[in-house]
């Protein structure tokens, strides 16, 4: 086989849909699309030893996060302590299951997954070769969904909210719990896609000779969302991980509109009810989303104010006009600058999860100021409804296809791409 008939030589951009022919990419480097400048693939030094450090130290660390204290308050003379597991606990005990489903899953249950997964995976421990590439498949579809890092953004600007009634104390936990949200981070980071399905099967052969700088849909191959393979047109099912492939995703503008007009229909009542209730000397205090910054900003704590508003008010208005303005460009009624429409894309791919950072401050609110009839605080029905806001634009974003908007792009009107990918930066 030649050089350029080499499977491993070619992708297909997940973003554009640009057929590149990879450069040699230097050790500690990655190589990105000339058209949209997704990365394609990282050649990381020792590609099965540092993942599994990271993974093995992020465990260790999330072990440690849940034996041990979290964090103490002391108001009065009255003290209050919690650990990470009393954080659902506590929500299950206010009838909010569903809320302690969503902390389990999203801020333990997916990191925790994944860490695994990913130790068996670059190590290529003996199993089943199916669940091999069922526990591929899942890794790289959960890993936009663990939400550690925000749960520790949430902390600390509950600590913000709590510094003005009492004194804060932090345990052994809490330090252990930001080494572990760095370690998972970083042990996603040095995990490459194509060179994880490599380990667990072969790169298909080419369908025929491909030719770098056109749409792969312009001489009749798709790329397989799931393992990176390129495959026929025609080809249903892909012959390396067995997942269903399409050249675009079936009815990806009906999807997504119909998930962002159910997260709009839960906005409105979201911020208008209250996320929490706060009882003091026998006095119950419902707030919403939008007095709680107006508290926080009028008490002096106009930073922190400034962050929620961002996370829970700016942030998804702005994300669901943007899944919006996407799906009215997609549909060719925009300007066709693919260019734009991309970095609104990546901003809105970015920027959703982090919405989560409210309920999460109720989480460690509710679980934490815990005080009888001195103080306590309780989750009201605005929070879940909030979090299922931030969910369905989530899901709404991963419907739709950002090769659409390059799709409506007349050639004449493109800006001709470099034939071979580009290699740059350092990892």
């Amino acid at each position: 086989m030649c050089a350029a008939d080499n499977p491993q030589s070619w992708v297909l951009c997940p973003q554009c849909d640009l057929t590149v022919k990879l450069p040699a990419v230097p050790i500690g480097s990655r190589a990105r699309c000339p058209r949209c400048h997704t990365t394609l693939t990282a050649n990381w030094h020792e590609p099965q030893k540092r993942p599994t450090g990271y993974a093995f130290a992020a465990l260790f660390m999330l072990v440690l996060a849940n034996l041990f204290p979290f964090v103490n308050m002391h108001v009065a003379g009255l003290s209050s302590e919690i650990s990470l597991p009393e954080i659902p606990n506590v929500m299950v005990r206010e009838d909010y299951s569903s809320l302690a489903t969503l902390f389990l899953l999203f801020v333990q249950g997916i990191p925790a997954f994944c860490m695994v997964t990913i130790i068996l995976l670059v190590n290529r421990i003996r199993m089943p070769h199916h669940l091999r590439l069922v526990l591929a498949r899942i890794l790289f579809q959960l890993r936009n969904w663990g939400m550690a890092e925000i749960f520790m953004a949430g902390v600390l600007v509950s600590f913000v909210k709590l510094m003005a009634y009492g004194e804060l104390g932090l345990g052994i936990s809490f330090w252990a719990w930001c080494l572990f949200c760095v370690l998972q981070l970083r042990a996603f980071q040095v995990v490459d896609r194509r060179w994880v399905w490599q380990q667990i099967a072969p790169l298909p052969a080419l369908p025929h000779a491909p030719k770098a700088g056109i749409s792969g849909l312009q001489h009749g191959m798709k790329r397989c969302s799931c393992c990176t393979a390129i495959l026929p047109v025609a080809q249903n099912h892909c012959s390396r991980c067995g997942v269903v492939v399409h050249a675009r995703r079936p009815h990806s503008l009906q999807w997504t509109l119909a998930l962002l007009v159910t997260s709009l229909l839960l906005y409105l009542p979201s911020n208008i009810m209250p996320i929490m209730v706060t009882e003091t000397l026998g006095t119950q205090y419902p707030s919403n989303i939008m007095a709680g910054v107006i508290l926080l900003w009028s008490d002096g704590s106009w930073p922190v104010a400034l962050v929620i508003f961002i996370a829970s008010i700016m942030v998804p208005s702005l994300k669901m006009l943007a899944i919006g303005w996407l799906c009215w460009d997609a549909s060719g009624r925009g300007q066709h600058d693919s260019e734009k429409m991309h970095l609104v894309y990546e901003v809105v791919e970015f920027v959703g999860r982090w919405s989560m950072i409210d309920v999460f401050v109720i989480a460690v609110l509710s679980a934490l100021v815990r005080m009888g009839r001195l103080m306590s605080v309780y989750p009201a029905p605005g929070a879940l409804l909030f979090a299922l806001v931030v969910i369905l634009t989530m899901f709404a974003a991963l419907a739709f296809d950002p090769r659409l908007t390059w799709d409506r792009v007349r050639k004449t009107e493109r800006k001709e791409p470099r034939l071979d990918g580009q290699s740059s930066g350092h990892c």
